[in-house]
């Protein structure tokens, strides 16, 4: 005798949808506190945990939305950033390219752009030796890199690291879920 088995009912597209309001409201919340209990999410949006949980399950399954920890940037001193203006070598593509220098922990950022370079591309390392081997090895040796510009920080102004589109100037993510 088998007992019957409990499955989570499969969403419909919509629902795990991260355009959808209810989910966009609650992907608010946990973008300013990943750690928001789903308790607390539903109290706050005057909804049931089950549908926290359960649109929260479904935007992770399709692929929306993984929960994980963002350390800010400006609250690290690094030695030695930089970004990297990269122009491809012909015959090569850029997402080759991207994907080779992706592969380094080092790399915190790469954009295929368009204008002077192909790619732009932040790395960060403890001290300048690691900037220097990261060059050596990774760009001036690499037949793929046509050229490398290299483009230190003086001072950083402003560093963005949460994506926080379509909301009115001074609000925050929080607010937003109200």
């Amino acid at each position: 005798m088998s007992l019957p088995t409990r499955t989570t009912p499969t969403p419909d597209k919509n629902i795990a949808s991260p355009y959808d309001e209810l989910n966009r409201r609650i992907v608010a919340i946990l973008q300013e506190d990943g750690r928001t209990s789903f308790r607390t999410i539903a109290e706050m949006l005057d909804i049931s945990e089950g549908t926290v949980r359960n649109r929260v399950a479904w935007m992770k399954e399709a692929g929306h939305l993984a929960i994980v920890a963002i350390v800010d940037p400006t609250s690290i001193s690094y030695r030695a950033d930089a970004m990297l203006g990269i122009k491809v070598a012909p015959g090569h593509t850029p997402e080759a390219v991207a994907a080779r220098l992706g592969a380094s922990p080092s790399v915190v950022y790469v954009m295929w752009v368009s204008g002077r370079y192909d790619l732009l591309v932040e790395v960060v390392f403890d001290d300048e030796d690691g900037l220097a081997g990261f060059m050596n090895g990774m760009c001036y040796r690499d037949t793929g890199i046509a050229s490398a510009e290299i483009m230190t920080g003086i001072k950083m102004f402003k560093n963005q690291f949460l994506l926080k589109r379509d909301l009115p100037d001074g609000q925050t993510t929080r607010d937003a879920a109200e």
